[in-house]
């Protein structure tokens, strides 16, 4: 080998390591400005954690809060729910023993006629007990009075009969049966003959 071929070896082997040197010095200044970034992110997220966690505490006591509202929606829903259950099993009840205060009532009618004093005290002593036990259990009769107005959501027409004048038109002449209301609503309706 020659001392050209040697320098120019060298001088490669110089360039070659020049090269690596700048890009070692790149690669330095790289992970300078990355150890820089990553101190400024550092500080900007030790600010950050205070806030971070006022958000956490935010969404936590969102969720608590609708968590709440809800369950106070389902201990109401299942509140009326179970009103509404006692009251049906109610329903059934009385629409069922309707018919026997109904007898009661043709009974002592009947027994009016016969003119039985003590046998007529008895029966209004039984009749009274049992529409004041159904009474405390919500049951009232509906208001219903002849010469009263007819109204479709309140009385049921069975037929319609001529009135006997004029200021009779469209009211009740006759109350078959008496209707009756558990709490608010109608259980049975007072049937009733109307003029026309």
């Amino acid at each position: 080998m020659n001392l050209k071929e040697i320098i120019n070896r060298v001088m490669s082997k110089n360039k070659k390591d020049k090269a690596k040197e700048k890009e070692a010095v790149k690669a330095e200044e790289k992970v300078e400005k990355a150890t820089e970034k990553a101190k400024k992110e550092a500080k900007a997220e030790e600010k950050d954690p205070i806030e971070q966690l006022k958000g956490e505490v935010a969404k936590e006591k969102d969720k608590f809060l609708r968590l709440f509202a809800e369950f106070e929606n389902y201990k109401k829903r299942t509140s009326r729910e179970r009103i509404e259950l006692f009251k049906t099993a109610n329903e059934e009840v009385m629409v069922a023993l309707l018919p026997v205060l109904d007898d009661f009532n043709r009974g002592l009618n009947e027994i009016k006629k016969a003119d039985n004093d003590e046998l007529l005290k008895g029966m209004e002593l039984i009749k009274n007990k049992l529409f004041t036990t159904l009474s405390q259990k919500g049951l009232t009769t509906v208001e219903t009075q002849k010469g009263d107005a007819f109204d479709v959501e309140l009385h049921e027409a069975i037929t319609q009969i001529p009135a006997p004048s004029d200021d009779m038109k469209g009211k009740i002449i006759d109350i078959v049966e008496v209707g009756y209301k558990l709490g608010e609503k109608i259980i049975r309706y007072p049937k009733v003959v109307v003029g026309q």
